[in-house]
Parts: C-alpha cells; structure tokens; sequence
C-alpha cells in the first residue's frame, strides 16, 4: 500500500514545489491526512445518519474513552505504543459488546447504560494508565484524545483504508436492513430482518471506525463527528437518500477544511478541534435554513 500512497503524494509534492498548490502539501504528513480525511468523512458521516437514528449519540464516546485503557493495555503486554491496535480493536470491540448486551438485557435506558460504562471506561482508563506513564511520552495521549495530523502514519492509513474497505463491503450490501433495523425495529422484524444482529453488526461497526478514526478526530470527539454531520443533514434533507448523503458530503468536507485551514492560517490548534469547528458551522448554516425558509421546514426527514 506504502507504494499506491507514493504514487498519490510524489505528484502532489512536485505540484507544490512548483506553486501549483499550496506550499503546505510539500509536507507528506499534510497529504496523509488529506488522504485520511476522504476516507474518514464519508464513513463516519454514513454511519452518523443510522447512529441519529438509533439514539446512540454518546456510544462512540464511551468506546473512544475505552480506547485510553486499550492503549494502556497494549502498553502492558508490549505492543508498540505508537500503534497498539490489537489490543485497541480487541479491547473496545470487546467493551462495546458487553455494552450493547447490557442495554438490551436490562430495563435501563441506554443513555443509563452508556453513562455507567463511560464512567468506568474513563476510570479504568486513568488508574492503568497512571501504571504505565513512566514507559511512554505523554504526548501520545494527547494524539489519541484530541488527534493529531504529525502522527498520522502509514500504519494508521492502512488500518483506514481496511477499515473503509471493510465499512463498504459489509454496510453497502446490508444497508436498506441496517437501516430499517434502526428507523422502525418492529417493522424489520415483520419483513424478516434478524434485528438482534444487525444491532450487533451495527455496534462492531461503530465501535471499529471509532478506533480507526482516533489519530484524526482524537477520542474526545470523535462522537461530535458521527453526530454533528448527520444532525447538519437532517435539517435539509428531503428524503433518507438525502439524509445519507449529505451527511457523508458535510462530514467529508469538514475533515478537509479542518486539516487545511489551521495550516493555512497558521493556527495552533488540534486537527480534531478544527474538523468539529468546521462541521458545527455546517450545523449552525442549516438550522437556520430550516427555520427561515418553510421549504427546508417541511424537507426535513
């Protein structure tokens, strides 16, 4: 893969030096992000529109916040703590499982459920962190928390590209199913949709892309950009193909702009600040649309 992403950068590098495009993409790591948002946008943006659906705002928040003990974990056991993605997908795959099943088993509500796990997520996380802060530079962390375009690197871009890859070739196919399975459950159940696993593939899914998306987004927002994009969408979407679309269209454009404006206005702030800044202005724009313009009032799914 190292050679397609070659291919991709080596004309990019030679344009900018030439003044074609901006002086920033001479840098790789710019291009890398670049690549990594138009993998990232549409994914999270597609998968924003089922997670608006189902009501489960604040799950991608508690995985990214298990992701914290996933690090510390892989830590322990001596993965490379630059990229401990066994223990990071096995850990938060895992945690997001047990929170799934514990939602549909109790009487509780889900943002009941979602509260405690992110709770003891976040306390786990900081006490097994505390134990392995003397073998890592700190600063890692703050990548994993807030993203960081400096530490996206080809290891981080093929597990992207295999979780996109993945994303499609599961979620395209069985997207009328996921999607009926998260608007009107009992109606699925009637036309002979398996609701129970389809909920579970949703949760893997979800779970899987926040993960891959944490050196971009950071795991504070990460749920800011499932949900954000998706909410944007809604106001003015005229359908569920709409919807779907447009979300992957703001969420795309968002992670482009929020890469590329700090640089070019020499900003010193947090890709992942950035992208959710941009995706807010989506949000702000067209709310204000669907209340002063009665078409996009009546539009809305």
């Amino acid at each position: 893969m190292d050679i397609i992403y070659d291919l991709i950068r080596d004309p990019l590098i030679e344009w900018a030096k030439a003044g074609v495009l901006p002086d920033s993409f001479q840098y790789a790591f710019v291009i890398n992000a670049l690549l990594c948002s138009f993998l990232l946008g549409p994914v999270l943006g597609g998968m924003g529109t089922m997670v608006v659906a189902k009501r489960l705002a604040f799950f991608s928040q508690a995985v990214g916040q298990a992701a914290l003990t996933g690090v510390a974990l892989g830590i322990i056991l001596g993965e490379p703590y630059t990229a401990p993605y066994v223990s990071l997908f096995g850990f938060c795959i895992l945690f997001g499982l047990v929170m799934n099943y514990t939602r549909n088993r109790t009487r509780m509500s889900s943002d009941t459920v979602i509260g405690v796990f992110l709770s003891v997520s976040m306390a786990v996380g900081a006490c097994v962190l505390l134990y392995v802060t003397g073998k890592i530079n700190m600063h890692v962390l703050d990548s994993i928390l807030f993203g960081s375009i400096l530490t996206v690197n080809s290891t981080d871009m093929n597990v992207l590209l295999i979780i996109s890859a993945i994303f499609a070739a599961v979620c395209i196919p069985l997207f009328n199913r996921i999607l009926l399975a998260s608007f009107n459950p009992g109606l699925a159940g009637v036309r002979g949709i398996n609701t129970k696993l389809m909920d579970y593939l949703f949760i893997v899914m979800i779970t899987v892309i926040t993960v891959a998306s944490l050196k971009i987004v950071g795991a504070v927002l990460v749920e800011a950009l499932f949900i954000i994009p998706a909410a944007a969408a809604r106001n003015i979407s005229r359908s569920i193909r709409g919807f779907f679309f447009y979300s992957m269209l703001f969420a795309t454009i968002s992670c482009l702009l929020g890469v590329m404006l700090p640089m070019q206005l020499e900003l010193p702030v947090p890709s992942g600040g950035a992208i959710i800044i941009v995706a807010s202005v989506f949000f702000a724009a067209t709310s204000i649309m669907r209340m002063a313009l009665p078409a996009f009032r009546e539009a809305a799914v």
